[in-house]
């Protein structure tokens, strides 16, 4: 079921077999929500986020439970501004100024949820 199947329904029949006829029912309103977005949780490879200076460091975004198309963004101690966009965050030559916190966060247009924010250490 999407939610574009919300709509006003109604069944029709033939009745009989020579002369048919034809019935139809009273209409009935349909409305499917979506669910809102819960369980945003964020993973880290290697795992802990700790990574070599020069090395690199894959965060993966994922939502336990929610309707609707899904938008992600990154973003890195706290700013508003997004690092950048996708389930994946990619530094592919971590380095000394890439350490901090970082959060993911989704949405499906009707509802926002964060992840809890990962502390990432470059060593």
């Amino acid at each position: 079921l999407q939610l574009q199947h919300s709509g006003r329904y109604h069944c029709k029949a033939k009745v009989g077999s020579k002369e048919s006829r034809r019935e139809q029912s009273a209409p009935v309103t349909v409305t499917v929500h979506g669910i809102p977005l819960s369980g945003v949780s964020l993973s880290a490879q290697p795992p802990g986020g700790q990574v070599a200076l020069g090395d690199r460091l894959v965060l993966s975004c994922a939502v336990a439970a929610g309707t609707g198309p899904l938008s992600f963004s990154w973003h890195w101690r706290g700013s508003p501004l997004p690092l950048g966009t996708g389930p994946r965050l990619e530094l592919r030559h971590a380095g000394d100024n890439d350490s901090g916190h970082y959060q993911c966060r989704a949405s499906s247009g009707d509802s926002v949820a964060e992840s809890p924010p990962l502390n990432v250490t470059v060593l």
